[in-house]
């Protein structure tokens, strides 16, 4: 479906990320001795795979390894398992307030689906809300002794602007002393490129979300996890900081749920994001050998052209090294521009409806119209984002 050129380091790096199901362990094992190990802790360390790694590396017969392998997969562990301990008080306290929470992303693929801590490394917990509950839930956490921060200098810390916005950060300490980012949203996606509009509602998403055992806290329905992922893969843009980690996200969705594809494309073509999830899947398939259906590829692939455009400029930027600077201005905001199936979709991103423009510059009441759109332009190239 796609093609990629991958030098040793890039398919050493694919390997050994798979899943613990298909790892190829005499590749992994060629590759390794071929790089050797020094040069293969570096690069897992730049992208940030090393606990991933070692647990893959450990289940290779006739390799030996340094001891600061397993201290990094220990390490994760030991951090993860206090983020789940987290997530399981948060989402009790607020099931006290009759306010129902969804762990997001990486949250609650570990929560649930795959719960080896140690290759489960996140930066953060993300958790859903429905709007409704958006504020009951902010005063219940800072009253827990969350305190609202925002990473993103271009954010405004008050709850009007959080509110207005799709969700607000919190800045936690635990009780070992370590730190937390905590992001509270009501929107699933949030930001960066995809408009209200296009995702489904949080309400929505909580009457179809599951049941996660031992926890308050709940997941979303296979079709919507996986949805959610590839999209916030694509918010990523594929390769921006976690980077090349986050395919793992979408490849644990689809091997450890049942999805039904045929209600999966529906949703996928009802809102418009084909482009952007069809390069998530087939990234995952082609890098991880994630057992996406080849029929759901072909279905919901943009054009040859542009199918080929966004790889090459993908393998250009770098699928891998997320750290690196990927991205010039208006390089961006072209790419992700592509990442819309149709020039309307985009059209209505640059310059939403009135109404959206006179909610989200709610703070100029008086200001005319077309003074806003004019801010809006700016913003565009200011802050590289096409939605907000």
């Amino acid at each position: 479906m796609i093609k990629l050129k991958l030098d040793n380091a890039e398919c050493f790096l694919s390997e050994i990320i798979c899943h613990r199901d298909s790892l190829n362990k005499e590749r992994i094992a060629s590759l390794f001795e071929t790089i050797g190990e020094k040069n293969c802790f570096d690069l897992c360390e730049k992208n940030n795979v090393t606990c991933i790694a070692y647990d893959a590396l450990n289940q290779c017969s006739g390799i030996t390894i340094s001891r600061c392998w397993k201290n990094s997969f220990y390490a994760t562990e030991k951090r993860i398992r206090e983020y789940m301990s987290e997530l399981d008080k948060v989402s009790a306290l607020l099931a006290k307030h009759g306010i129902p929470l969804i762990a997001l992303k990486n949250s609650g693929i570990a929560r649930s689906l795959y719960p080896i801590l140690g290759a489960s490394p996140m930066g953060d917990l993300d958790v859903l809300v429905d709007k409704a509950d958006f504020r009951n839930a902010h005063s219940a956490l800072t009253k827990f002794g969350y305190s609202m921060k925002f990473r993103s200098p271009l954010e405004e810390e008050d709850i009007d602007s959080a509110e207005q916005h799709g969700g607000a950060e919190y800045s936690v300490t635990l009780e070992s002393g370590n730190h937390l980012w905590f992001e509270l949203q009501w929107r699933p996606i949030a930001g960066r490129w995809i408009r209200v509009d296009q995702e489904p509602s949080a309400t929505d998403l909580i009457k179809r979300s599951v049941e996660i055992d031992g926890s308050q806290a709940r997941l979303l329905s296979p079709e919507d996890n996986l949805l959610q992922v590839a999209l916030h893969t694509a918010k990523h843009t594929y390769v921006r900081a976690p980077g090349f980690r986050l395919h793992t996200d979408v490849d644990r969705v689809v091997r450890s749920t049942n999805i039904d594809w045929d209600k999966f494309v529906e949703e996928v073509k009802r809102i418009e994001v084909k482009t952007a999830v069809f390069l998530s899947l087939a990234l995952a398939h082609k890098l991880l050998r994630t057992p996406v259906p080849e029929r759901v590829l072909i279905d919901i692939a943009p054009g040859n052209l542009k199918s080929r455009v966004l790889i090459l400029w993908l393998q250009r930027v770098g699928l891998f090294y997320p750290d690196r600077k990927k991205w010039g201005r208006f390089g961006y905001i072209i790419f992700v521009a592509l990442l819309y199936d149709n020039l309307l979709g985009l059209f209505k991103s640059i310059l939403p409806p009135p109404a959206v423009i006179r909610n989200h510059y709610s703070n100029y009441p008086n200001r005319p119209l077309v003074w806003l759109y004019i801010i809006r332009i700016i913003d565009l190239i200011n802050k590289r984002v096409l939605i907000k």
